[in-house]
C-alpha cells in the first residue's frame, strides 16, 4: 500500500522487513484496525519512487490490518478465496441440473404470463376511459357479493370457508362489516371516477380507522391471546386487533393503550373525511345542516351574513321557513329589468349551496367522504311563473320543464315548433385532477427555493386547473412581497418551465400565486361547461361557455353583460375555436327569434361550417366591403330600435319584449303597423385588422357608433384579431368594448394592447387566455372550452333540419349617400380624375406634388386635395406632413369610374 510524500509522490509504506511473518505466538486481541495504529514520525521509513531504496531503522510493527504493517499473510488473508473444482458427486449434479430446470421453466411461465396480461392491458388501453373506470368499479362489487355470500349466507364451499376463516381470523367480530365496506367503494368507483385520485388518502383513512376500533374492540373483550384459542380471537378484534393492541396494552397497560387507539381511530376519520382540525367547527356545521339545522348565510368573502337584519333598526326581522328559497323559485327564466341589477358582472356566478372551493383543496363533507352529489346537470326544479296579464293574441303556453337535462326548457311562447340540439351532441372532456405526483413535486421545488433564499414564508396550498396550477404562498412577519416576486427566474430554474406567472397578490387572498403550467394536462370540453349547474340554472339565450379557471371552476358569461368582447392572440393560440365555441354555445341554448347572427369571415375558411342556419339574417359575409355596409345597416337597424324604444317609453330591449309579448303594447290608432319582439343580434367579426385595411373609415365608425350605443337595443359586438396592434385596435374601439379576452401574445406590447397590462405574453397557448370583463381590475386565467369540428357539424345539421334560414335582402345593400358631385366638381373633372390617379398610384398625397405634376397653383391644389378628401381617397390634414392615402392602387379604377359617373 502506498502513500504521498510531502512532494506529492507516492511512495511504499515501510521497509523490506515489514514484510517479516508475524510471530505465532502473539496473541490476536493486540490486533487494532488501522485508523488505531500510532502516526509515523516525520523521517521515518520513507523512501520516494524517484529515490534510491533505503532500508528503514523502524522495527516492524508486526501488526496486520494496520497501514503500516500489512504483511503478506495479512494480504493474502484480505483476497478472496478461490473456488474449489466443480463438484463430481453425480446426485449434486442432479439436484443442480434439476434447480435450472424448474428456474427456466418458471422463467418461462412468468414471460408467458405477463405476455399475455401485457396484451390484455394493451387491450385495455383502446377501451374508453369509462368503460375502464366501470370496468374496476364492477370488479370491486363483484368482490363485494363474493364477501357477503361467504360472511353471510355461508357459502358451504370450500372457496367461501377459506374466505370466510381468513375474514374472522383476520377482522374477528367486525367480519361482518367487511361486505359493507367494499360496496361504499364500488360506490364511489362507479358514481365519482374523477375522484379516484384520492382512493389513495381514502385506503389510509380507512386502515387507520379499522386498526384503530379493532384495537380498541379486542382491549374490550379481555384482549384475549392466542393462547386462549381461536375462538376467544374470533369474539374479540381478530388477529389484527391483537397484533395492534397486545404490544401496547403489554408495555402501557390496557388504560393507557386505549385512548391511544382511539386517537388512531379519530385520525383515520379526519382523513377520510379530508378534515383538518381546524375546520371541525364547520363539519359540525355541515352536519347539523344535513340534519334540519339551519343553514349559515355566507357572502362572497366567506363572512357569515344575517338575512333578517334589517338597516337601521339594529333588530333582526323573523320570516316564515322557505319565504326567501319560494321567492327565488318564483323568478322567471329572463325577467325584464335584469341589466339593472347593481354590482352586475357577465360572469355567471356558482350556486352558493355548493359553496366555493376553498383554497386548500377541500370539499364539503359529503363530497369529501366521496358520496355527495356528482357534478351533472340537474334538472331545473319546476316552478310557478309569475301572473302576467293575458295577451291580445292567443299565445300557446310554454310546456313544462322537461325533465331530461339535456334539453333546455324555451320560454319563448313563438318557438315552441323549434327544438333546441341537444347537449348529448357534444362530448365530455377528460375526468379532473386535484392532486398529482407533479403538484407534489412543484411545492416542494418552491418551498427549496424560498429555504435557500432565506425568505420567510411557505407553501400553504394549491388549485389545481385544467393547464395550470396556482400555488399560494403565505409571507410570514414584516416580509415584503417583492422578495417572492424577484425570485420569478429563480421559480423558474427550479420548476423547470419558463412560463410561470405570479400574482401578487390573489383576488380576495392574503397570499401571493404563482402559476406553473401542468405537465399533464386536461381537456376542456364544451359539452362539460354547457351541461353544468352554472349554466344550466340561467335560461338566458345569450349565455355562453368559456371554459374552466385555474381553480377548475367553470366559467360561464352573458354576451348580453358584456356587452362587448375583444378577442385577440397570435396565431394558433386558440381564436377560433374560441369563436367556434361562442356561437355553438349560442346555436344550443337560443332559438332564432331569440338571437339572430352576422357573421363576417375575411378568411373565408374559418366560419363557412356555419353556412345555411337559421339565425343567420345574411349569408356569411367574405368581403371586407361588404363587411363595412353590414356594419353601416346595424348602425340602422340600432337607430330603428332606439326609434321603437323611445316612442314606446322603455329603456332597454327586454322590457319592450316583455310588453310585446303580454301585449301591453299596442300600435297608434290607424296605423298598420305589428310590433313584435325584437331579437339579439350578435355579430362576431372574425379578423379585424383585415376590414381596418380595406375601409378603416368606415369600419371604425360603424364600430365605435354600435359599442357605444347598441347595448341597450340588444346588439352585441365579438371582435377578434391575431394583429392587436394600435392601427387595429384603436383607442375609440378600445375605450368602447369593455370586455376583453386575450390568447397567447408574441411581445409584451401586443398585451398592454389588448388588455391594458402584462400578462398575455406568458400565456402557455392552445386555449389558455386571460378573460378581462367589464368592471374588473384584474384578469382571469381559463382555459377555453374545446369543441371538435364533428361537434359542430353535429349542431348545425340539427339547427338546419329545424328551419331554414330568413335572410334580410336590405343587409348587404350598400346606403345611398347624398353627394352632390357635379356642382362641387364643375369644370375641374379632368384635373381631379389626373390629380387621383396620381396620388393613388404613387400612395403619396401632397398639395406640392399635385402643383408640380398638374401645373396648378397652390389654391387649385388645395381646392383638389378638398375634393378627394370628401370623397374618402385620401385622409384629413395633419399639418406638413402628407396625407394618407384610403385607396389601394388595386382600387384605381373603380375609384376613377366612381368620380367620372358622380
Amino acid at each position: 500500500m502506498a502513500t504521498r510524500a510531502r512532494n506529492g509522490s507516492a511512495r511504499p509504506r515501510g521497509g523490506l522487513d515489514e514484510a517479516a511473518p508475524e510471530p505465532a505466538d502473539r496473541p490476536a486481541a493486540a490486533k487494532s484496525p488501522a485508523r488505531q495504529a500510532p502516526r509515523r514520525k516525520q523521517g521515518q521509513g520513507s523512501q520516494t519512487r524517484s529515490g534510491p531504496k533505503k532500508k528503514s531503522n523502524r522495527k516492524p510493527s508486526g501488526k496486520p490490518g494496520t497501514g503500516k504493517g500489512r504483511t503478506a499473510q495479512g494480504r493474502s488473508a484480505g483476497r478472496r478465496p478461490a473456488q474449489g473444482p466443480p463438484p463430481r458427486d453425480p446426485v449434486v449434479i442432479l439436484v443442480s441440473w434439476t434447480g435450472k430446470m424448474i428456474a427456466a421453466a418458471w422463467m418461462l411461465v412468468a414471460g408467458a404470463v405477463g405476455f399475455a396480461a401485457r396484451a390484455v392491458g394493451r387491450g385495455a388501453r383502446d377501451l374508453d376511459p369509462h368503460h375502464r373506470r366501470d370496468g374496476v368499479g364492477l370488479l370491486t362489487l363483484g368482490l363485494a357479493i363474493v364477501l357477503g355470500a361467504s360472511l353471510w349466507g355461508r357459502m358451504g364451499n370450500a372457496a367461501g370457508g377459506a374466505i370466510r376463516t381468513a375474514a374472522v381470523d383476520g377482522f374477528g367480530s367486525l367480519s361482518w362489516i367487511l361486505p359493507v365496506l367494499v360496496v361504499l367503494l364500488a360506490w364511489r368507483f362507479l358514481r365519482h371516477p374523477d375522484r379516484n385520485s384520492e382512493t389513495v388518502r381514502a385506503a389510509i383513512g380507512w386502515t387507520a380507522l379499522l386498526l384503530g376500533v379493532l384495537g380498541i374492540i379486542h382491549i374490550a373483550k379481555g384482549a384475549p391471546r392466542p393462547a386462549d384459542g381461536a375462538q376467544a380471537i374470533h369474539l374479540a378484534g381478530g388477529y389484527l386487533g391483537y397484533a395492534v393492541s397486545g404490544p401496547l396494552a403489554a408495555a402501557l397497560t390496557p388504560w393507557v393503550a386505549a385512548p391511544l387507539l382511539a386517537l388512531l381511530a379519530a385520525f383515520g376519520l379526519l382523513v377520510i373525511s379530508g378534515t383538518p382540525l381546524h375546520r371541525l367547527p364547520e363539519r359540525f356545521a355541515e352536519v347539523r345542516e344535513m340534519f334540519g339545522g339551519k343553514p349559515r348565510a355566507r357572502d362572497d368573502d366567506g363572512l357569515q351574513v344575517d338575512e333578517g337584519y334589517e338597516a337601521g333598526s339594529g333588530s333582526t326581522v323573523r320570516r316564515a321557513r322557505g319565504q326567501i328559497a319560494r321567492q327565488i323559485r318564483l323568478r322567471p327564466a329572463i325577467e325584464a329589468g335584469d341589466h339593472t341589477k347593481p354590482y352586475d358582472t357577465p360572469l355567471l356566478e356558482q350556486d352558493k349551496k355548493r359553496g366555493r372551493p376553498r383554497p386548500d383543496g377541500g370539499d364539503g363533507l359529503i363530497e369529501a367522504l366521496g358520496f355527495g352529489a356528482q357534478e351533472e346537470p340537474a334538472a331545473p326544479m319546476p316552478h310557478e311563473p309569475e301572473p302576467v296579464p293575458e295577451p291580445a293574441i292567443a299565445v300557446p303556453k310554454p310546456s313544462a320543464p322537461l325533465r331530461n337535462p339535456e334539453q333546455l326548457t324555451l320560454t319563448s311562447g313563438d318557438a315552441i315548433a323549434y327544438t333546441l340540439p341537444p347537449t348529448a351532441l357534444l362530448r365530455p372532456g377528460t375526468a379532473p385532477k386535484q392532486r398529482t405526483r407533479a403538484n407534489d413535486i412543484v411545492v416542494a421545488a418552491l418551498s427549496e427555493v424560498l429555504e435557500q433564499f432565506q425568505v420567510d414564508a411557505q407553501v400553504t396550498g394549491f388549485s389545481r386547473g385544467p393547464t395550470v396550477t396556482r400555488y399560494e404562498i403565505e409571507l410570514g412577519q414584516a416580509v415584503k412581497v417583492e422578495r417572492v416576486t424577484a425570485l420569478s427566474k429563480n421559480i423558474s430554474y427550479a420548476v423547470k418551465s419558463a412560463d410561470v406567472r405570479i400574482i401578487s397578490p390573489i383576488p380576495g387572498r392574503s397570499a401571493i400565486g404563482v402559476e406553473i403550467p401542468n405537465a399533464d394536462k386536461e381537456v376542456v370540453s364544451l359539452g362539460d361547461v354547457l351541461k353544468s349547474q352554472t349554466a344550466l340554472s340561467d335560461h338566458h339565450p345569450m349565455v355562453v361557455g368559456l371554459g374552466k379557471d385555474v381553480e377548475g371552476r367553470v366559467m360561464v358569461a352573458n354576451l348580453a353583460k358584456m356587452p362587448h368582447v375583444l378577442i385577440a392572440g397570435a396565431t394558433g393560440a386558440g381564436k377560433s375555436v374560441c369563436l367556434n365555441g361562442l356561437i355553438t354555445s349560442v346555436l344550443t341554448r337560443a332559438t332564432p327569434d331569440e338571437v339572430r347572427m352576422i357573421l363576417v369571415d375575411p378568411k373565408r375558411v374559418e366560419l363557412t361550417i356555419y353556412e345555411g342556419i337559421p339565425h343567420l339574417i345574411t349569408p356569411i359575409i367574405t368581403s371586407p366591403k361588404k363587411a363595412a355596409e353590414a356594419l353601416d345597416w346595424v348602425v340602422g337597424e340600432m337607430d330603428r330600435r332606439y326609434d321603437d324604444l323611445s316612442a314606446s317609453g322603455f329603456r332597454h330591449v327586454d322590457d319592450f319584449n316583455k310588453a310585446v309579448r303580454a301585449g301591453q303594447l299596442k300600435p297608434p290608432p290607424g296605423s298598420e303597423r305589428v310590433y313584435l319582439p325584437y331579437p339579439y343580434l350578435l355579430v362576431i367579426v372574425d379578423e379585424l385588422s383585415d376590414l381596418m385595411m380595406v375601409a378603416p373609415r368606415d369600419v371604425e365608425d360603424a364600430v365605435v357608433r354600435i359599442t357605444q350605443l347598441a347595448r341597450a337595443a340588444g346588439i352585441h359586438l365579438v371582435l377578434a384579431t391575431q394583429r392587436p396592434s394600435v392601427d387595429v385596435v384603436t383607442g375609440l374601439i378600445k375605450a368602447n368594448v369593455p370586455s376583453r379576452l386575450a390568447f397567447a401574445t408574441s411581445s409584451l406590447t401586443d398585451s398592454r394592447v389588448i388588455l391594458d397590462q402584462p400578462g398575455a405574453e406568458k400565456l402557455v397557448g392552445q386555449g389558455d387566455a386571460l378573460f378581462l370583463p367589464m368592471g374588473a381590475s384584474k384578469p382571469i386565467r381559463l382555459q377555453n372550452a374545446f369543441v371538435s369540428e364533428k361537434e359542430i357539424r353535429d349542431i348545425v345539421a340539427h339547427c338546419k333540419k329545424q328551419a331554414e334560414p330568413d335572410y334580410r335582402e336590405d343587409v348587404a345593400v350598400a346606403p345611398e349617400k347624398n353627394r352632390d358631385i357635379d356642382s362641387e366638381i364643375g369644370d375641374d373633372l379632368e384635373l381631379l380624375i389626373r390629380a387621383a390617379e396620381q396620388i393613388i398610384t404613387t400612395q403619396f398625397g401632397s398639395t406640392s406634388m399635385l402643383q408640380r405634376k398638374l401645373r396648378v397653383g397652390f389654391a387649385k391644389a388645395g381646392r383638389l386635395m378638398d375634393l378627394l378628401e370628401s370623397r374618402d381617397i385620401v385622409g384629413p390634414s395633419e399639418g406638413s406632413k402628407a396625407r394618407d392615402v384610403l385607396v389601394r392602387p388595386e382600387d384605381l379604377e373603380e375609384t376613377l369610374d366612381s368620380l367620372r359617373g358622380g
